[in-house]
Order: C-alpha cells, then sequence, then structure tokens
C-alpha cells in the first residue's frame, strides 16, 4: 500500500477511505494506458488505405505496345484511388499463336499459385486470357470478378462467359478506316491487306476480309497476306500508283520467323511501302501509319480503370454488361504532312497526334520578346528624335534670340548715345554759353542777368527731368525702394502723362513678400506690354491688373484695340519674346491671346519665391 501510495504520489497522512480512493484511482490509470493505446492504433489503422490484390494475366508480354498502353493505363489510373494500396500480380501467356494448349497447360500451373492470396480482382488483357479464364473445367477463381480488356472480339470462337466477367471487347473497324483512306485520297484502285501468318494474324485478317467484301465491285482489294517478310517488302516497294496499304497485324511470317507485331514489323513495312499505310489499333501510330477509325487500347485501359474502382467499393461484376468499345479516328500529323494530306478533310472530331509545333508555337516567346525590345528601341529613337529635334529648336531659338537682343542692345545703345549727344549735350553746350552770358551781363544789367538766370533754372529743371525719365526707364528706383505695386503705379502714371493714353491699374492688398527678381519680372512685362498696347493696338486706355495668391503673382495687360491673329504670325517679335523669357526663367508661364478687332490680352504667372533664379539682363528693348 505505502509502495502504490509513494508511486502515485498519495499522502501518507490521508485517512484510509482517501487511501483507498487513490488506490482505486492508479489502478483506473493502470488500466486506460493500454486502452488508449489500442485506440490510438485503431485509428491509426483506420486511416490507413485499404489493401487490394489485383492480377493482371496479358496474352502477350509487355514488349507489345497495346498490351503495355493498357497495363500502364490501369496501374497510372488505379494508383489515383487513395482509398486503396494496390498490389498488382502480373503473369504472361506469351500466346501470340494461341493454338497451342501447351499455353494454356504452362498458364495453369503459373497461375495456381495466386490461390494462397486473395484476389480482389482479376483484368485478362487479350482473348487467350478471357478463353482461359473461362474454359477451365474447375474455376480456379470461381468468386473473384474478372475485367476484359484489351481484347479483340472474335464471335466465332468466344466462350460463354458467367457473371463473374464485364468490361468491354474491342472490336477493328477496317471499313470506316478503308472509308477515311478512300476520302484522304479519292484516286485510290488499289488496296493491299498486309497480315502475318501467325494464328492470330489470321483470325485478324478473317474478320477483316468479310468486312471488306463490299469493296471489291468498287476497287481492287490485293491480299498480301502469308508471305516471307523479305518478298511482303519488295512487293510494298513496287505497288503501283493509286495504291494505299491496310495493315493488319505481323507476329509471323510465313517462314515462321516471329516478330513483334508494332515495333519491329510495323516500321518495316512503313518503311519499304511507297503508299500510304493506314491501321486499325493507335498502338499503330507514331510507327509509320497515317491513321485511320483505331482501337484505342488506351482509352479502354481507363474504361477498364473505373469498372475495377466500382468493383473494388463492392459492387457486383453482372452488374456492368460486357459491351464493345468505341473506335476514334486518330491520325498521325507528320504521315499527313508526308503524303500532303489536307487537315480539313479529316472526319469531325478526329485527333491528330505528334503535330510538330510550327514556327511561331516554337518562337513565341522569343518573338514577342524581340518584337517588344524592337518596340522599345523604336521609341526610344522616336523620342531620342523629338529631343533633339526639339533641343535644336531650341538652340536656333536661343541663337535667334540672342542675335536679336544683340541687334537690340546696339539699337538701344545708338538710340541713348544719339539721344545723349543730340539732346542733353546740346542743351548742356547751351546751359554753359547762357551762364557765361549771365557773367558778361550781370555788371552791365543786372536785371537783365536776373531774367536770364530764371530762364537758365528752367532749363536745367527739364533737363533733370528728362535725365530721371531715361534713368526711370533703365532702372526703377522706386520698384526697389517702395515695392511692386508703388512701382508699377508709379510707372503707369508716368505712361499715361507722357503718352497721353489712360491706364487703369487694380491690384489688392499685398500681404505676401515677393522675391525682388519676380518684382522685376513683373515691372518688365508691364512696362513692355503698355508700350505694345501704344505701338499696335490703337486703343486710347489699357488695363492693368496683379493678383496674388500663396505661391504666384498673376499679372495682366489688355486693351480694346485692333488686335491680331495669333496663329497667322510668322514669329513674334522681340518684346513678346523677352517677355515671355523673364517669365520661363522664373519657372513661370506666359501667354498671348489675341483676335482681330477684339483686343489683346497679356498675362504671366511666377512664382513669389522662384526656387532656381537665372541671371536676367535688366534692360529694356
Amino acid at each position: 500500500m505505502t509502495s502504490l501510495e509513494d508511486h502515485f504520489g498519495v499522502s501518507i497522512g490521508c485517512s484510509r477511505l482517501a487511501a483507498l480512493r487513490c488506490y482505486h484511482s492508479a489502478l483506473m490509470r493502470l488500466a486506460i494506458f493500454p486502452l488508449a493505446s489500442i485506440f490510438v492504433a485503431l485509428g491509426v489503422f483506420a486511416q490507413s488505405p485499404i489493401r487490394k490484390n489485383i492480377l493482371i494475366i496479358t496474352e502477350v508480354s509487355e514488349t507489345h505496345p497495346a498490351v503495355a498502353m493498357v497495363t500502364r493505363e490501369i496501374r497510372e489510373g488505379l494508383s489515383l484511388n487513395h482509398n486503396y494500396e494496390i498490389e498488382f500480380f502480373e503473369e504472361s501467356m506469351d500466346a501470340s499463336d494461341f493454338s497451342n494448349n501447351v499455353v494454356e497447360q504452362d498458364a495453369v500451373e503459373a497461375i495456381r499459385k495466386y490461390q494462397k492470396i486473395h484476389l480482389d480482382a482479376i483484368v485478362a488483357v487479350g482473348p487467350t486470357p478471357v478463353r482461359f479464364l473461362s474454359t477451365l473445367p474447375e474455376p480456379l477463381f470461381p468468386k473473384v470478378p474478372v475485367v476484359i480488356c484489351g481484347g479483340i472480339l472474335e464471335t466465332r470462337t468466344l466462350p460463354k462467359l458467367d457473371s463473374r466477367f464485364t468490361g468491354t471487347w474491342l472490336y477493328p473497324d477496317a471499313a470506316a478506316t478503308l472509308d477515311v483512306a478512300l476520302r484522304l485520297f479519292p484516286k485510290t484502285k488499289h488496296v493491299d491487306v498486309v497480315a502475318g501468318s501467325s494464328a492470330f494474324d489470321r483470325a485478324r485478317l478473317a474478320t477483316i476480309r468479310t468486312d471488306l467484301q463490299k469493296y471489291h465491285s468498287r476497287i481492287d482489294i490485293v491480299d498480301l497476306a502469308g508471305l516471307e517478310l523479305p518478298v511482303l517488302l519488295n512487293r510494298l516497294r513496287q505497288l503501283p500508283s493509286g495504291t494505299v496499304v491496310l495493315y493488319v497485324s505481323f507476329f509471323q511470317d510465313a517462314a515462321g520467323k516471329p516478330f513483334v507485331n508494332a515495333t519491329t514489323a510495323l516500321p518495316m513495312v512503313t518503311q519499304a511501302a511507297n503508299a500510304p499505310v493506314f491501321g486499325l489499333a493507335d498502338s499503330y501510330l507514331g510507327r509509320g501509319i497515317v491513321g485511320g477509325k483505331l482501337m484505342s487500347f488506351s482509352q479502354q485501359g481507363r474504361s477498364a480503370v473505373v469498372l475495377i474502382n466500382k468493383l473494388l467499393a463492392g459492387e457486383k461484376p453482372d452488374k456492368f454488361p460486357i459491351t464493345i468499345a468505341p473506335s476514334v479516328y486518330m491520325f498521325d500529323w507528320r504521315q499527313l504532312h508526308r503524303w500532303h494530306v489536307d487537315g480539313k478533310s479529316l472526319p469531325a472530331g478526329s485527333r491528330v497526334l505528334f503535330r510538330e509545333a510550327t514556327f511561331w508555337e516554337k518562337n513565341a516567346s522569343r518573338i514577342v520578346a524581340l518584337g517588344l525590345l524592337i518596340f522599345g528601341l523604336v521609341l526610344l529613337l522616336l523620342y531620342v528624335g523629338r529631343e533633339r529635334k526639339e533641343l535644336r529648336f531650341a538652340k536656333h531659338a536661343q541663337s535667334e534670340l540672342s542675335g536679336l537682343l544683340i541687334d537690340a542692345q546696339e539699337l538701344e545703345r545708338g538710340r541713348m548715345a544719339r539721344e545723349l549727344h543730340d539732346d542733353f549735350s546740346q542743351r548742356l553746350a547751351l546751359l554753359t554759353l547762357g551762364l557765361e552770358a549771365v557773367a558778361e551781363t550781370i555788371p552791365k544789367s543786372p536785371n537783365e542777368a536776373d531774367r536770364q538766370v530764371h530762364d537758365l533754372l528752367n532749363s536745367t529743371i527739364e533737363l533733370s527731368d528728362d535725365l530721371h525719365t531715361l534713368s526711370h526707364r533703365l532702372h526703377s528706383t522706386t520698384l526697389e525702394n517702395l515695392g511692386l505695386i508703388h512701382g508699377v503705379t508709379s510707372l503707369c502714371k508716368e505712361f499715361q502723362a507722357q503718352q497721353k493714353m489712360k491706364v487703369d491699374f487694380e491690384h489688392g492688398d499685398l500681404q505676401q513678400s515677393i522675391d525682388p527678381d519676380t518684382a522685376l519680372c513683373l515691372f518688365r512685362i508691364v512696362q513692355e506690354a503698355l508700350r505694345n498696347v501704344k505701338k499696335h493696338s490703337g486703343a486710347d486706355q489699357a488695363f492693368v491688373k496683379l493678383e496674388v495668391d500663396e505661391s504666384t503673382a498673376h499679372i495682366s495687360v489688355r486693351d480694346h484695340g485692333r488686335g491680331f491673329n495669333c496663329g497667322a504670325m510668322a514669329q513674334t517679335g522681340l518684346g513678346v519674346r523677352s517677355m515671355e523669357e523673364r517669365a520661363h526663367m522664373l519657372g513661370g508661364s506666359f501667354q498671348l491671346r489675341s483676335q482681330p478687332g477684339d483686343g489683346t490680352r497679356v498675362e504671366a504667372w511666377v512664382p513669389l519665391q522662384p526656387k532656381h533664379r537665372n541671371p536676367q539682363p535688366d534692360s529694356t528693348h
């Protein structure tokens, strides 16, 4: 008792009843641990796939393409069913000549060993395994369902099948294949039928001959069966024009030499024949035949997978009657191309295999990438060409403007020189002579001297005013001392007094500080615009308006004069270009609008505080 208590952590000092309760609790724990382990194991077991055993009995080994196609489809299809863990067992009867009874005797000994294994289904691939399983005196697997697959129906030798059997037969549709051959080659006069000498070959050929009887009245049916292979190949090399070949099967030639039908005999036949070869099974495709309405071993394998899954789920085979699998129109694109067959003449729903990719399909991604690259380069070249054109235009405009500025500067210098020489110099000379005359007159006649001094004083005042006007035109001290609004106001009043033209100046309160460069730019634009109004518009009144927001100053000068057509102007004058350049140098914009008979409007928008200041000449042009 003490050891149990110590082992399970029960207190020594507890009462006897408490100790008994602890003891029973410990025993329950000991019982629960193994039970829990069992339940966990059962849960894992329940989640594991259920094992199923399937025996596949084939007529010939998987070296034959038809058998390989069927068994591959069955294995791959059943592997997708994750409810079961499939164990496959395979046996081949090697019965290319199934008339040999020894084959079936050997098969009994080989297959009997599977009686010790619980089989869930048997797949019989080919007519010999079906006949073998259905004709044994004592069935080896009386309760195991048998799925027929990959077997060609032989109604004359087909045994009676009991309820264990389900699945599908194949049937060679030689008539449909010949019909499509005649459709693709309408000038056909001869059909050569090729078959081998084995029992399998003879059985297939007997069925084909029956199906082709209705064509004898229309075309020449030539039987090339039962020949030695070298003789057959020589015949095929010398076929007359207007011939097509119908290949049945060739497991053995007349000399008894065996062949693997699809992989050995058929390629030699198609390579030797100087005419198109048609076949009866999809296992022949890719080995030289053009195509036809073919028995599809691949499709039959997939159909077998559907049946086997239903049988493994517990359904009975007698619920699914045995049927004949439909043939499918299938063609080899390479052979169609070789024999110059137009794909549009194929039956509707035809499957064309081995289609070679066109040049576009092979190189689509590269062509698209190259096209995008070329397109990008073209865009780049267009962009570079446009930029170079604009650069040349800008350089030309700059050069033209520089020339105009030089000419204007020289003209202005000449005008100033003439004005200083012809006006101010002469007036100063006259003032000097007047002073000399006053000096001589003072002793003789004080009254006359006083009058002359008074006249000289008036001349000096006029000279001073004219010098002030000239200085103001060159540089406005009012703008520097009193600011933009006072500078423009002074300019408008002075222009009105000198040019006898009314100028209305409208503005609001200027709260923000304006950069000196901006103020000078706006001042010069107003100055130049008013000069243009006086010179070109014919108006007797001009309107100047200044508006300022948080970051931009907007100046406009308009008149109601004669106007002009802006679009018809070959090029703008120097004054307009100088106004535009002033605005652009400070990061602003300029606009000139005018219509004949509707006046002219000059507008400029300039930042109050330009980010990049470009040096500009302070001169009027």
